[in-house]
């Protein structure tokens, strides 16, 4: 009698950036009184940032993040590739470029062959290579979950440095890649995704967000960030908190992974969404039209190497939509950031 082979989701509660603890018991984790000063130390921990940014001399600072998870998918090459994308995206997100990467690997020694573990680090070094980066050693444990992500070190000229925290009144919000991943991965681990909606799951999940470190060459775009596990909604209100402002977004208008409506129909919803939506959801405010129900379950639907969120001011939007068509990325408006109102985000028809 033939085994059944090994799945990798089979070992994670929570796949991709939906494992991530829930944001609003993060903020109780990560709060300090403690005040040290680093002159140096562009940023921190204060803005909630993608990444942390160092100058080391002159006009160059040093971009430092890390990012691992639980598997999404059960292929060991594809996990690979999808961990590491999603650790580089940090970079970009900050209008930088990644110099290198080392790899964080947890490994259940007596649950699944090494030369699964082997085949992971391959997918990560194949999107290492893609970046133009060296995996260059790492760190692993044996550990009760398979774990795979990266440190990933890289650089920006600080002039071009992009923050989450620096949108104005008037900027126009543009979001790069189609919501919907974390539906679409709830429903391949229930088995009921199709392949041809796999195929486009897998090609968003490992696109390498490259195109940040030339937005952030545009002194117009004021503030950048990457869409996650907090979803849409989640890191839009960090932008707004940041920038001290509200957002007007279009429901409309945000673009959509394939056969995400299959998928919604289906209730295949990651618990992740409810967290993130117990977290923010009080600052939302609806308008007319607007299928509420359904907005539930895609603003905070966690992303794993989702697209990035750029304010970007209304004289350079002609710039920014012919740079996101040329990467063949989403270039139409999706909101406007507005002066504070009562709601952090008021999401419009």
């Amino acid at each position: 009698m033939e085994t059944a082979p090994l799945k990798l989701s089979q070992f994670s509660k929570g796949g991709g950036c939906g494992c991530k603890i829930a944001p609003a018991v993060l903020q109780q984790i990560v709060h300090t009184d403690a005040v040290t000063s680093f002159p140096e130390l562009l940023v921190g921990n204060e803005s909630n940032d993608d990444a942390a940014a160092y100058r080391i001399e002159g006009d160059t600072a040093i971009i430092s993040t890390t990012d691992f998870f639980l598997p999404i998918v059960d292929d060991p090459y594809d996990f690979g590739r999808i961990a590491a994308a999603n650790a580089i995206s940090d970079v970009y997100a900050m209008g930088g470029s990644p110099l290198m990467a080392i790899a964080i690997l947890g490994w259940p020694i007596e649950k699944l062959p090494v030369e699964v573990a082997r085949e992971v680090l391959r997918g990560g070094r194949a999107v290492c290579a893609e970046a133009g980066i060296p995996l260059a050693g790492g760190h692993t444990i044996d550990s009760s979950e398979p774990i795979f992500g990266l440190a990933v070190t890289g650089s920006v000229k600080v002039h071009h440095l992009k923050r989450n925290d620096g949108a104005q009144e008037g900027d126009v919000l543009y979001l790069t890649k189609p919501l919907g991943v974390g539906v679409l991965a709830t429903a391949l681990k229930r088995g009921v995704l199709e392949e041809a909606h796999y195929e486009g799951l897998m090609a968003q999940m490992t696109r390498l967000n490259k195109v940040g470190a030339q937005l952030g060459l545009i002194a117009g775009v004021h503030a950048l960030t990457d869409v996650t596990g907090f979803g849409l909604l989640g890191h839009l209100h960090e932008l707004c908190a940041g920038s001290g402002l509200s957002a007007e977004l279009q429901y409309g208008a945000l673009p959509r992974i394939g056969g995400l409506e299959t998928y919604l129909q289906q209730r295949t919803i990651p618990d992740a969404t409810f967290r993130n939506w117990n977290s923010y959801g009080k600052e939302v405010s609806f308008g007319k039209g607007v299928n509420v129900m359904e907005a539930f379950n895609l603003l905070p639907d966690p992303q794993t190497n989702g697209g990035l969120l750029v304010a970007v001011a209304p004289a350079d939007t002609a710039t920014v939509e012919t740079l996101l068509r040329a990467e063949g990325l989403y270039a139409s408006p999706i909101g406007t950031m507005k002066a504070a109102g009562e709601k952090r985000i008021e999401v419009m028809l």
